[in-house]
């Protein structure tokens, strides 16, 4: 017998040693991989140093393999991987994992990122008909964080060979047509688009029970922000001071309050602060969105460590950076670093959305990088959906929809990328920090080549998508304003008066509030006070009556006695108070003799007091209906035919009890006006899609019918009008990308050409990594190319079909002394961009400067096959939604909006 040797180590020591074991052999692991990948390693004949190993193979199912070792390779691991397996631990394992078994693995969760660990060894196990082992989960695991390192530090060196390696190389230069600016280019309004947000789902959950952490391992990537540079930003924000608030609220319950979760977010504001993103008081247009709750309202459930992600993306969708919401919510130290990120490593102009760009606009514009971040010509933008649910003085002035150059981008990019990053949830929860970081990293890696890849049908779809508003809204408009006998001058007018109308747009002041308080405790003065000469005056009809005899009728008596003469006692006590309340308003307010009703000061505040529950009973109704609104939207129902709108409307008229009392509310509040304003009912209430339709209906103090833009036929021209402009715009942005992409497309081909030849000349082991990352680039390439030239083949495209000069190439050669023709949609065109300056890489084989610099032939066969690949996906689809077309559509509006009312 054996006696059985218990392991007494911790998990942390464990994890500490192995760490320490492996990073001295990476080196040698990783030149070992390329060797095995190159087919460098050749069979060896049998030596001593041979030794035979457990395995795990998904392909062979093989149980144990001889290893060859040769005298030369000290380690069994690096033995291990030239021969394609790798061990489970740095000395002396026993079990192998083969390489290509952990590539697997690895595709996998590329795109299906939800899967784990345990169901991927439950495979394993099926395959070698074997019941599931956790020790085999185990060692799977272990194996697969050193087999990302090794990939990590491959894919460091094909960068490097690439001339990629730069600082902040990802950040400047993944999004082509983003940041491949050319000479002679027009100037866009913004250099980039860029949208930041927050998102919890990738939380953490923390050790409990007094516990230590045991894997102390940190996870670097070049998309996350470190932490210490975040908490730079945490208090460097001085919080205003409160000012004097003056509570009015409504008698009734607002049952509305409570947010989806059944969280009640509270409006009373955190001492000593003022700004919605640094625990301040949320101003009007920010109330609806939790995302500008204030710091109470922001902490977490100390259950976890990391709280979420806060990202920023360009438009295109591809990711510059993360941070980690270490035990909080979105606070502003989180968008503060990104805007320094912008103005420290981009340096240039761009409008940056985010859900509560209003108020973060003033909470920027008082720290310390605000005047670097502005200087450059950024600004501050809410995203298009988002902004809906502000007030409507902030979308006159932050919405895309009016602000010049954004075109019809509507700055949601994140929420669709937070909407695949959320697979992620399951398998990040409980995971370790450096395990969370990795698979995170290695998620958006698979995004951003995913989305590099779609660029071309992004912008394709996008043009289209211009030109058909252009073409559909043109004649509506013209119409309109030949039938209102107004110009497009006077629309862009009519757009100027409405924002300076609102930007002067006030709230009420400070004197209204007071009144509003002292008018309201005289009400109650009056009331009580008639009261009380109830209780002390006998009336003429009333009659006494003698005690009955009996003890229980004489108790009960003397019990009702004293209960009146107790209520008696507060109702004096109520009126000293409420008068001591009066005297100190009279105080404040310089009232020398107190009002009454009848005078005028009194009658004009309580129309002032109806005015105000108008606009607090038409407020309320509105968040209930934005809340409605953007539960339809999650199931792209917002855009639904006036049939199905009317069905789903009828069923949210039995289910939306909050919304029938706002309604209630409201018509109560709108016939209590002088004069009274027209009541709503619920058939139009439901058919609502513009927030400005509350928003017109709230001035009571100024008379907007005498506006022409608030007129509603007007007020539809302006929008027409506007949308028109913004894909215009859109076009001229298109243009300017599409021509970028092809011309990083056609340096890029030539920069591979050029690294490629000149790796496999000096027999480089890192040349099949660079040449497996090349072959997939050019695929994705020839993928954008075919829509590229889709776009150059429409009828309404206005840019140039050919690629251009990057910028900065003429200060290195001398410029053409020729314009070349107009070459066809795929031609090279004239450029003297040098290879190597897409990546300040290697130096490619000079091109004079008449000289065309043609795609190469193999890109332009796998162009011309990956067209026909795409029409045959295409007439696919149209195979597939001619069947779709067959389905029962009543039964697909009951399911659609049962799915919608259970939300």
């Amino acid at each position: 017998m054996y006696r059985k040797y218990r392991d007494t180590r911790t998990w942390r020591r464990r994890v500490r040693t192995m760490d320490e074991n492996w990073q001295p052999l990476m080196p040698q692991l990783v030149d070992a991989y390329l060797e095995w990948k190159e087919g460098l390693v050749k069979p060896a004949a049998g030596s001593e140093y041979d030794f035979e190993v457990d395995i795990l193979d998904i392909y062979t199912t093989d149980r144990a393999t001889t290893v060859p070792r040769s005298a030369d390779v000290v380690s069994p691991a690096e033995a291990l991987v030239r021969h394609g397996y790798l061990g489970t631990v740095p000395l002396n394992p026993s079990l192998a994992i083969s390489l290509r078994t952990l590539e697997l693995l690895r595709i996998l969760r590329l795109f299906k990122p939800s899967l784990s660990i345990e169901a991927f060894t439950k495979v394993v196990c099926y395959i070698y008909m074997t019941p599931y082992r956790r020790h085999h989960r185990t060692a799977i695991s272990d194996a697969f964080d050193i087999y990302l390192a090794i990939l990590r530090s491959v894919r460091q060196r094909v960068q490097a060979a690439l001339g990629r390696d730069t600082p902040h190389w990802r950040a400047l230069n993944s999004c082509p047509p983003c940041s491949y600016v050319l000479e002679g280019e027009i100037p866009p309004t913004f250099d980039r688009l860029l949208v930041m947000d927050g998102n919890n789902s990738l939380k953490r959950v923390g050790t409990i029970g007094g516990r230590s952490a045991g894997d102390l391992r940190t996870f670097e990537s070049d998309y996350f922000l470190p932490t210490a540079y975040v908490d730079k930003f945490a208090n460097e924000i001085k919080a205003a001071q409160a000012q004097e608030h003056v509570d009015i609220p409504m008698a009734d319950g607002d049952e509305d309050s409570a947010d989806e979760n059944g969280d009640t977010w509270s409006d009373t504001a955190a001492e000593g602060s003022s700004d919605p993103t640094d625990g301040g008081n949320l101003s009007s247009c920010t109330k609806n969105w939790k995302a500008a709750a204030s710091d109470e309202k922001k902490r977490m459930w100390s259950i976890f460590d990391e709280c979420g992600v806060f990202a920023c993306a360009c438009r295109h969708g591809l990711l510059l950076w993360l941070a980690d919401m270490v035990r909080s919510g979105e606070k502003a130290k989180f968008p503060i670093a990104i805007a320094a990120m912008i103005a420290t490593v981009l340096r240039i102009k761009v409008a940056l959305g985010y859900d509560i760009g209003c108020s973060f606009d003033g909470t920027l514009h008082r720290s310390s990088i605000g005047p670097e971040f502005f200087a450059a010509g950024s600004r501050m933008v809410v995203n298009a959906f988002h902004g809906y649910s502000h007030a409507y003085p902030c979308q006159v002035r932050f919405h895309p929809n009016v602000i010049q150059g954004i075109g019809l981008e509507d700055l949601e990019t994140l929420e669709r990328i937070f909407s695949a990053s959320n697979q992620l949830a399951s398998v990040t929860r409980h995971a370790t920090p450096f395990r969370r970081r990795m698979l995170i990293d290695l998620f958006f890696q698979q995004w951003d080549d995913e989305k590099y890849q779609n660029l071309g049908q992004m912008l394709y779809n996008n043009y289209v998508q211009a030109l058909d508003i252009i073409r559909d809204m043109s004649p509506v408009v013209a119409e309109a304003m030949r039938s209102l006998s107004i110009t497009t001058d006077d629309l862009r007018a009519f757009g100027e008066e409405e924002r300076e109308y609102f930007a002067t747009l006030t709230d009420e002041d400070s004197w209204d509030v007071h009144a509003v308080a002292y008018v309201e405790v005289l009400q109650q003065l009056h009331a009580f006070n008639a009261t009380a000469r109830f209780f002390a005056a006998v009336q003429q009809d009333y009659h006494w009556t003698p005690p009955e005899s009996g003890p229980t009728v004489y108790a009960a008596d003397l019990s009702v006695t004293r209960k009146l003469e107790t209520a008696r006692r507060l109702l004096n006590e109520k009126i000293d108070n409420l008068s001591a309340d009066a005297v100190r308003w009279e105080d404040r307010l310089g009232i020398s003799r107190r009002w009454q009703p009848g005078d005028r000061e009194y009658d004009e505040t309580l129309k002032y007091i109806a005015s105000r529950r108008y606009h607090q009973a038409l407020g309320k109704l509105q968040r209930l209906v934005v809340q409605r609104l953007f539960e339809l939207h999650k199931l792209n129902l917002s855009q639904t035919a006036y049939r199905v709108r009317s069905f789903i409307a009828k069923n949210l008229q039995k289910r939306c009890k909050a919304i029938r009392r706002a309604v209630d509310e409201y018509n109560r509040a709108a016939a209590e006006l002088s004069p009274p304003r027209p009541a709503l009912d619920w058939s139009k209430v439901s058919h609502f899609s513009f927030i400005e339709e509350f928003t017109l209906l709230q001035d009571t103090r100024n008379d907007l019918r005498g506006k022409r833009w608030a007129e509603p036929v007007v007020r539809e021209a302006m929008r027409k009008a506007r949308r028109i402009e913004r894909a215009r715009e859109e076009l001229a942005n298109v243009n300017r990308e599409a021509r970028r992409l092809h011309t990083a497309i056609r340096d890029e081909d030539v920069l591979f050409t050029t690294v490629l030849d000149n790796l496999r000349a000096q027999n480089d082991p890192i040349y099949t990594s660079v040449l497996d990352y090349c072959t997939r680039r050019r695929a994705a390439n020839a993928h954008n190319l075919v829509y590229l030239q889709r776009l150059y083949s429409l009828d309404g495209f206005s840019g140039d079909p050919t690629p251009g000069i990057h910028r900065g190439a003429s200060e290195k050669r001398p410029r053409p002394t020729t314009t070349a023709s107009k070459a066809g949609p795929l031609s090279s065109g004239p450029s003297h961009v040098h290879p190597s300056e897409m990546s300040a890489g290697p130096v490619a084989p000079s091109v004079g400067p008449h000289t065309a610099m043609p795609v190469s032939s193999s890109l332009q066969g796998l162009t011309a096959s990956e067209m026909s690949e795409v029409q045959k996906d295409e007439e696919d689809a149209e195979v597939e939604a001619d069947e779709d077309d067959i389905m029962d559509i009543a039964g697909l509006v009951d399911h659609m909006a049962n799915v919608a009312f259970s939300m």
